[in-house]
C-alpha cells in the first residue's frame, strides 16, 4: 500500500509539473480543449500550458480582460472570442495563433502593430463589427503573410481594403457599403478562390472593366443583392465553378457573358427582371449542373426556342429551377420545357411584317441573332387600335407615342405615354375615326450603348364612325376638310398671342429693372453679404439640369421655321424626335413612370 500511494503521488506531481496550472474551476478541459464559453467572464482565468483551443465566446470580456500572460503561450492555435465586449483589436494574443474568431463585437480599428504579432495567422473572422475603410491602418496585413481567410461581413466598409496579403484564398465583404471597385482593388490576389460581395451598392458603371479578370484562380463569385443591370464584364472564366447573381434586378445578359466557363457548375440568376436569354449564352457551360432562374418574368416565345432545345439535349444532366413562363398569356404558368408543340411552330422562316394587321409574337423567330424591335398595330374599332410589340432584349420601360397625321406631316397633336417593361400590348382609345396615325415605340434603357435607340414605327388608318342619323354622315367630309386647317390656324394664333405676352412682359421687366437701378447705390447684384455674387440655383436648393430635351436627327441640329408668311415644307428624311425625359424614381416600382399620358404639339 505504501508503494502504491508513493507511485500515485509521483504521477500526480509529474502531471502538475508538466501540465502547469490545472483546469480553472469555472471552465471544463479535455486534453488541449478549454471550454470557458457562456460563463459571464469579464477576465480570462489562468489557463493550462497545454491549452491549444480556447472557447471564450459569449462572455463579457473586454480588452482589459485579456491578461498579458496570454502572449507567452506557445501551444494555443485557435481562440474563439466572438460575442464579447471588445471595442479594440486585442493585443495580448499568443504568436502561435492560427485561427482567431472576433465576430459580433464592436471593434472599430485594425492596427498594423496588433496584427504583426500574429505571423502564423491563417484565418481571421471579423464579421459584425464596426470597422470602416479609413479605420484599417495602412499595410495592416503586412505582418500576416500566411493569412488565407478574411471575413469582414457586416461592417462599415465603403471600398475594398487595401494591402490585402497575396496568400488570401477566401474574402467575404458582404453587407457593407461598397459602391465602387477600381482597377487595382484585387491586385496581387492571384491565390483568391472565393469572393463574396453580397448586399453592397455595386452597379455596372462603378466596377472597372478588368476588376475581376485579375482573379485568374477564382472558383466562386457571389454578387447577390447589388444594383447590377447585367453581369460585370470580363469575369474570370478559367476556373469559375459557382456564379451567384440573384436579386440584382438585371434586365439583360450579354451574349458572351459566360464564354469560356467550361468548369461552371452552378449559375443562379434568380430574382432579376429577365424576360429572355440570348442564343449561345450557354455554349461553353458543358459542366453546368444547376441553373436557378426563379423570380424572373420569362417571355416564352420563339426567343427561347434555343433554350428549350438546350434543356432537352442536356436532359437530367442539369437541374433547372424556376423557368416558368409569365408571358404570353396562353402559356402563363407553364414550364418552358413543356412547350414542345409551341416551339415546333417556330421552325421555318418567320412570316413577313404587315402594316395594320396583328402579328402573334409566338409566331416570330426572335432568337439570339435578331435584336430588332417588332411593332404591330391592329384596328379594333373606329376609335381604338391595339398596339403589340416583341422586344428580344428587355427594357425597364417603353415610350409609346402616337401622332394623327394631317395635311402636313410636320403638324399634329402628339400624345405619348410610358409603358412598364413587362407589358407587351397597349390599347389606344378615343382616336379620331377615318384618320391616319403614326405610332412609334422606343425602348428606354439605362445603358444607351446597349441595343438600338431608334424607335419602331407603324402607320394605320382608323375606320369609319358609327352614326345615328344620315345628316351627320353627309357632312363628314366637309368637317374633315375644315379640321385639317385648324392645327395651322391654331398655331399661328397661339404664336401671335405668345409674342404679345412676351413683349408686354419684357416692357414690365425693363421698367422694373430700370427703377431698381435708379434707386440703388450700385449696379452690382448683392444680397447683403458683402457684395458677393451668389448663384440663384444654389441658394434655392435647386440643381441646374441641362437634360431637359433629347434631340436626335441625321443632321445634328434644330431649325426654327418662320410661320407667318411661309408654309412648312415637310421632309421625311429629316425627322427630328423630341421627347420629354421622365426622371427615374428608386421608390417607385415602375421607375418614375407617370400615371397619365402627356400630349404636346
Amino acid at each position: 500500500i505504501h508503494d502504491a500511494e508513493k507511485c500515485f503521488f509521483v504521477k500526480h506531481l509529474a502531471k502538475t509539473c508538466l501540465g502547469g496550472i490545472v483546469c480553472p474551476s469555472v471552465c471544463r478541459c479535455d486534453e488541449g480543449f478549454v471550454y470557458c464559453n457562456d460563463r459571464g467572464l469579464s477576465i480570462i482565468p489562468p489557463l493550462p500550458l497545454t491549452a491549444a483551443i480556447l472557447y471564450l465566446q459569449s462572455n463579457r470580456l473586454g480588452n482589459a480582460g485579456l491578461p498579458p500572460s496570454l502572449e507567452r503561450s506557445t501551444s494555443i492555435r485557435v481562440i474563439y472570442l466572438y460575442a464579447n465586449q471588445l471595442d479594440e483589436f486585442p493585443i495580448h494574443l499568443p504568436p502561435s495563433l492560427r485561427e482567431l474568431h472576433l465576430q459580433d463585437n464592436n471593434i472599430r480599428t485594425l492596427p498594423r502593430s496588433a496584427l504583426a504579432k500574429l505571423p502564423l495567422l491563417e484565418r481571421l473572422h471579423l464579421d459584425d463589427n464596426s470597422i470602416s475603410t479609413v479605420s484599417i491602418q495602412e499595410r495592416a496585413f503586412s505582418g500576416t503573410p500566411r493569412l488565407r481567410l478574411l471575413f469582414l461581413s457586416r461592417n462599415h466598409l465603403s471600398s475594398i481594403p487595401a494591402g490585402l496579403p497575396a496568400s488570401l484564398e477566401e474574402l467575404r465583404l458582404d453587407d457593407n457599403r461598397i459602391s465602387t471597385i477600381p482597377t487595382h482593388a484585387f491586385r496581387g490576389l492571384s491565390s483568391l478562390r472565393r469572393l463574396v460581395l453580397d448586399g453592397n451598392l455595386l452597379a455596372n458603371t462603378r466596377i472597372a472593366d478588368d476588376t475581376f479578370s485579375r482573379l485568374s484562380n477564382l472558383t466562386e463569385l457571389s454578387l447577390v443583392r447589388n444594383a447590377l443591370q447585367s453581369p460585370p464584364v470580363n469575369l474570370p472564366s478559367a476556373h469559375l465553378v459557382r456564379l451567384h447573381l440573384q436579386d440584382n434586378g438585371m434586365t439583360h445578359i450579354p451574349r458572351g457573358a459566360l464564354d469560356g466557363m467550361r468548369r461552371l457548375q452552378r449559375l443562379d440568376l434568380s430574382g432579376n427582371n429577365l424576360t429572355t436569354l440570348p442564343r449561345g449564352l450557354l455554349k461553353d457551360t458543358e459542366s453546368l449542373e444547376m441553373l436557378l432562374l426563379r423570380g424572373n418574368p420569362w417571355y416564352c416565345g420563339c426567343n427561347l426556342r434555343w433554350l428549350h432545345a438546350w434543356l432537352h439535349s442536356r436532359g437530367s444532366a442539369v437541374t433547372v429551377r424556376g423557368l416558368t413562363c409569365q408571358g404570353p398569356e396562353p402559356v402563363r404558368g407553364q414550364s418552358l420545357r413543356d412547350l414542345t408543340s409551341l416551339m415546333e411552330q417556330c421552325e421555318g422562316p418567320p412570316p413577313g411584317p404587315s402594316t395594320g394587321a396583328g402579328v402573334n409574337p409566338a409566331e416570330k423567330d426572335v432568337g439570339g441573332d435578331n435584336e430588332t424591335l417588332e411593332l404591330t398595330v391592329k384596328p379594333l374599332s373606329s376609335d381604338s387600335v391595339l398596339v403589340s410589340w416583341l422586344c428580344p432584349q428587355p427594357a425597364p420601360s417603353f415610350r409609346l407615342s402616337w401622332l394623327r397625321l394631317g395635311s402636313s406631316a410636320a403638324l399634329g397633336s402628339i400624345t405619348e405615354t410610358l409603358v412598364p417593361g413587362e407589358r407587351r400590348q397597349y390599347l389606344l382609345t378615343q382616336l379620331t375615326p377615318r384618320s391616319h396615325y403614326l405610332i412609334c415605340l422606343l425602348p428606354l434603357r439605362q445603358e444607351p450603348s446597349f441595343g438600338g435607340s431608334t424607335p419602331a414605327c407603324a402607320q394605320i388608318e382608323t375606320g369609319e364612325a358609327l352614326v345615328s342619323s344620315g345628316g351627320e354622315g353627309s357632312d363628314k367630309e366637309g368637317q374633315d376638310s375644315e379640321l385639317t386647317a385648324l392645327p395651322l390656324a391654331g398655331i399661328i394664333g397661339g404664336a401671335t398671342a405668345l409674342v404679345s405676352l412676351l413683349l408686354i412682359f419684357g416692357i414690365f421687366c425693363w421698367y422694373g429693372q430700370r427703377a431698381g437701378y435708379m434707386s440703388g447705390d450700385s449696379g452690382s447684384y448683392s444680397r447683403g453679404r458683402g457684395g458677393k455674387h451668389y448663384d440663384d440655383y444654389v441658394e434655392s436648393g435647386t440643381k441646374k439640369d441641362t437634360s431637359i430635351l433629347e434631340i436626335r436627327a441625321p443632321p445634328a441640329g434644330f431649325q426654327m421655321t418662320a410661320m407667318a408668311h411661309q408654309p412648312l415644307q415637310s421632309k421625311l428624311e429629316d425627322v427630328t424626335y423630341i421627347h420629354t425625359i421622365f426622371p427615374s424614381s428608386s421608390s417607385s416600382s415602375q421607375g418614375g413612370i407617370p400615371d397619365i399620358d402627356y400630349a404636346y404639339t
